[in-house]
């Protein structure tokens, strides 16, 4: 059984948050993906290599065993579910919060005492569902995977869900935050064979994102 690793992370903020995690372990990874176009990126460890996929399919590749572990967000990982998947580390990376916004004006919580049907667009179907759900108020969802701020101003809907990091975009928008559903920061998943089948290789890795992110 080669213990060789695969990291699956996803561009951007994650990437760059993880980046003194996996120095902390020892890893520095060869090449920046924001200026290469490769997707399987080697580091100074030739037994560990990282994976640029995108956001949402990091739960994916590591629950069917594509990559032996990686970092995601609570917001991907409550809507794929985390099946197959084992989450040892909330990494205190990437943090922010997942809010329902609408636009200036709108009286959210009277249209809610109301009973009013209001249609939301958001990526979080599932997340979006549940928590309107448990508060008894009624909701389409629309899904959407970008421009969420632009539903409203166009009337496409009444309200949005969506990640919220310094509300920048949202005041920008004339958007208001009306309601927190849930702090979101981003977590390590690991497939649980290859926990068990390269322990003795992966546990150190671990062990360091541990240790370095408790020190956050």
């Amino acid at each position: 059984m080669t213990q060789q690793l695969t990291l699956a992370l996803s561009k951007g903020r994650i990437f760059e948050e993880t980046l003194p995690l996996l120095k902390a372990a020892g890893i520095t990874v060869s090449e920046d993906p924001e200026s290469s176009r490769k997707l399987i990126l080697p580091t100074n460890d030739p037994d560990v290599r990282v994976i640029i996929v995108r956001a949402s399919d990091v739960p994916t590749y590591v629950q069917y065993g594509a990559a032996d572990f990686g970092v995601a967000g609570k917001d991907v990982l409550l809507e794929h579910g985390g099946e197959g998947l084992y989450q040892p580390i909330d990494l205190n990376i990437a943090k922010c919060r997942l809010s329902v916004a609408v636009q200036e004006g709108f009286d959210y919580a009277n249209a809610v005492r109301q009973g009013a049907r209001l249609r939301v667009v958001t990526k979080y179907v599932n997340t979006a569902r549940e928590h309107f759900a448990a508060k008894g108020v009624h909701v389409d969802l629309i899904k959407l995977y970008g421009s969420m701020e632009l539903g409203p101003l166009v009337g496409l809907s009444d309200a949005i869900v969506d990640l919220v990091s310094t509300g920048g975009t949202l005041r920008a928008n004339k958007l208001v935050e009306v309601e927190h559903i849930i702090d979101i920061s981003s977590r390590l998943v690991v497939n649980q064979a290859a926990l068990k089948l390269k322990r003795e290789r992966l546990q150190p890795i671990l062990d360091a994102f541990e240790k370095a992110s408790k020190a956050k």
